[in-house]
């Protein structure tokens, strides 16, 4: 399979049934605009920001309780100010799909069956937990977290916060205490919703030591709710916490004499925890309006989901996909939540789930096909699957021969609709598009309103050559600000440093004369892990702790068959055993942060490669791990130690597998 093959066409059926078409038709209607074709549109999109952002808000329906005075007040970026004056919430946009009654979502696990949860059950438990967490003392702009795994409880808790003002985080429960505490001390919430354990993989995990330590790390907290989510029955970890039933052990409220705080278009809506190369993971605040507007646009056009189509992701909490699933309830999609492994009880564990929940939409990334091709699934032979209608790539370059399988092992009408974004704005940069053409290795475009670019180093913008994913004009859904960033220094130096006045996302970045995308992977130090990205400061915070390593340098890379490899190269303090060492490392960074944190290789090296001002040297290892000469990469004059290069360039000879696209 060539890149740029023609994988699927979409039928006219599918072309008169897509969202953009009904957004063109009704852009024509009520605008007198009209687009040729989608790459018109997306041109207007990007062009006239007041004109499509405003369309978006009416076609929408979006329920303000008092009307913006214009759509863009300011347009610099950082710091563009988009609909002032306007008063609204993201939960009571939401929670209005509750008027139509039927299924709001799906949910499954290891040890539950598919269930559904309706809307008129999700609205009346939201609006108890609101009202409770009102009478706890919550208060808009109050933090509540929550250590709560992808089950309908966490959906609850995460519109009951917003409902009311607060702003909400979320940790997952494979987080270890000190991940845990690096996000959620930064914010001194007030409330906290946790669980005793979870079962993973056919293990149970109790988690209520751990618990108990994150408590004793978050001295603003005043109260935690605590569902008994591994068991049933146990009894709280404390007896000063509040159980989930008792909470929720109360009268129902009409939706009729329920208050949704009513807050700015860009009042802090949750915090996403993006990785940080150096510190604490950034803190990165979204808005209401920004979230609840993007997150429709890019649900209606470039997923094509429409009121009652269900969607299934595997995701976590701690992953902004999360975020994504739980808000097209707003679309009146039916999201599928499943806490459990991928690969348990059998390895197509997902695709049974996809077949009895009726999915119409599956996400996936490389690395998952690649666990079905080696385990030789193909899961057409297995299950019917006659609502599947589309596939959602993500978490890492998708290669042509991975986009290929889903069209030879699962359907041929499908549409696979590759796409790449970020925690930083929670949404898709380019993605799919319902009315063009799939071709093989291929984002198919940009994302209607993102200005994306590749730029040189220059900051010109070019076509088929590689340079740096940028973005050159406001988002709503840019962040609001980063948290206990009070001047916006750290967020200017995160992404308008290199570019002042653009957007510079960290990603290596191609688009084809024909409007194509490719995202080739990070062009940071970050590390890319299965779609999640960890900062590598949270790496060396731990291994500063460990006696046997001196120093370490780590770093991830986007293999060319859509896969990871992230290596750990660490200098030994005298008379330390790798052996030892390796163990150790592995079992650190597991226990104090997750599974996706260990690396895949731990490496004894004579040095570690560092400026003269004392900085790692990540960005050159790893480019010389994928084949450019040290020379390219690095200058020598500018290093503590020239000879510290050495090392990797030899064990880079011996690892020709790791050459990418981009060498």
């Amino acid at each position: 399979m060539q890149e740029g093959e023609t994988l699927w066409t979409p039928s006219p059926e599918r072309i008169e049934r897509a969202n953009v078409t009904a957004l063109c038709r009704w852009l024509q209607r009520e605008r007198g605009q009209s687009f040729g074709s989608y790459r018109d549109l997306w041109r207007w999109s990007v062009g006239d920001l007041e004109s499509f952002w405003g369309a978006l808000w009416a076609y929408f329906g979006i329920e303000a309780s008092s009307s913006h005075t214009r759509v863009l007040g300011r347009r610099a970026m950082p710091g563009a100010e988009w609909f002032p004056g306007a008063r609204l919430n993201y939960a009571q946009n939401v929670l209005r799909r509750e008027r139509e009654g039927g299924i709001a979502l799906l949910h499954a696990s290891e040890s539950r069956p598919l269930e559904a949860l309706t809307w008129p059950e999700l609205g009346r438990q939201v609006r108890i937990m609101a009202t409770q967490l009102r009478a706890l003392g919550v208060q808009p702009g109050d933090r509540v977290v929550a250590w709560m795994p992808n089950i309908p409880q966490t959906v609850v808790a995460m519109l009951a916060a917003t409902a009311i003002g607060a702003i909400w985080a979320c940790c997952s429960p494979d987080f270890g205490e000190r991940g845990v505490l690096d996000r959620f001390a930064q914010l001194a919430p007030k409330v906290l919703f946790c669980i005793d354990g979870y079962r993973y993989g056919g293990k149970s995990f109790d988690r209520r030591a751990q618990l108990q330590r994150i408590l004793a790390g978050l001295p603003t907290l005043r109260e935690v709710i605590h569902l008994p989510y591994l068991d049933p029955d146990a009894p709280a970890p404390r007896p000063d916490m509040l159980r989930w039933s008792q909470v929720l052990d109360q009268p129902a409220i009409d939706a009729a004499h329920f208050s949704f705080e009513q807050v700015p278009f860009d009042h802090p809506l949750w915090t996403l925890f993006s990785s940080g190369t150096t510190g604490l993971p950034k803190a990165i605040v979204h808005g209401h309006g920004g979230i609840l507007l993007e997150t429709q646009k890019n649900a209606a056009f470039h997923f094509d989901l429409h009121p009652g189509e269900r969607l299934l992701f595997f995701t976590t909490t701690g992953w902004m996909l999360w975020n994504f699933l739980a808000s097209t309830l707003a679309t009146g999609a039916i999201p599928v939540l499943y806490d459990g492994s991928p690969a348990y009880p059998f390895p197509d564990i997902l695709w049974k789930l996809a077949h009895d929940a009726d999915a119409t939409m599956l996400g996936a990334s490389p690395s998952y096909v690649e666990q079905m091709a080696r385990s030789a699934i193909v899961p057409r032979e297995r299950y019917e699957l006659p609502q599947l209608k589309s596939i959602s790539l993500a978490g890492s370059p998708a290669t042509p021969g991975c986009m290929a399988w889903f069209y030879s092992n699962v359907k041929s009408d499908l549409w696979v609709a590759n796409g790449s974004g970020g925690t930083d704005c929670c949404t898709g940069f380019v993605g799919g598009v319902p009315t063009l053409p799939v071709h093989a290795g291929e984002i198919q475009a940009p994302s209607l309103g993102v200005a994306v670019h590749a730029f040189n180093e220059r900051g010109e913008s070019v076509i088929d050559e590689v340079g740096e994913l940028v973005i050159t004009e406001p988002l709503p859904s840019m962040p609001v600000a980063l948290w206990n960033d009070p001047d916006g220094r750290r967020y200017r130096e995160s992404y308008f440093e290199e570019f002042p006045g653009i957007w510079r996302h960290g990603d290596f970045f191609r688009i084809n004369a024909r409007g194509a995308c490719f995202v080739l992977g990070r062009s940071d130090a970050t590390l890319n892990r299965f779609g999640v990205r960890i900062g590598t400061a949270e790496i060396y915070r731990t291994l500063a702790a460990l006696p046997a390593v001196e120093d370490s340098l780590i770093v991830n890379l986007d293999l060319p068959d859509g896969g990871f490899f992230m290596p750990l190269f660490v200098k030994l303090a005298p008379g330390a055993s790798l052996d030892t060492a390796a163990d150790d490392i592995r079992d650190t960074l597991r226990r104090e942060y997750t599974a996706r944190h260990v690396p895949d290789e731990i490496i004894a090296v004579p040095a570690i490669p560092m400026t003269l001002t004392g900085k790692k040297m990540e960005v050159p290892v790893r480019r010389i791990l994928l084949g450019l000469a040290p020379e390219k990469v690095a200058n020598v004059s500018a290093m503590a130690d020239p000879r510290a290069l050495e090392f990797f360039v030899a064990y880079a000879a011996t690892r020709p597998d790791l050459r990418s696209r981009k060498s």
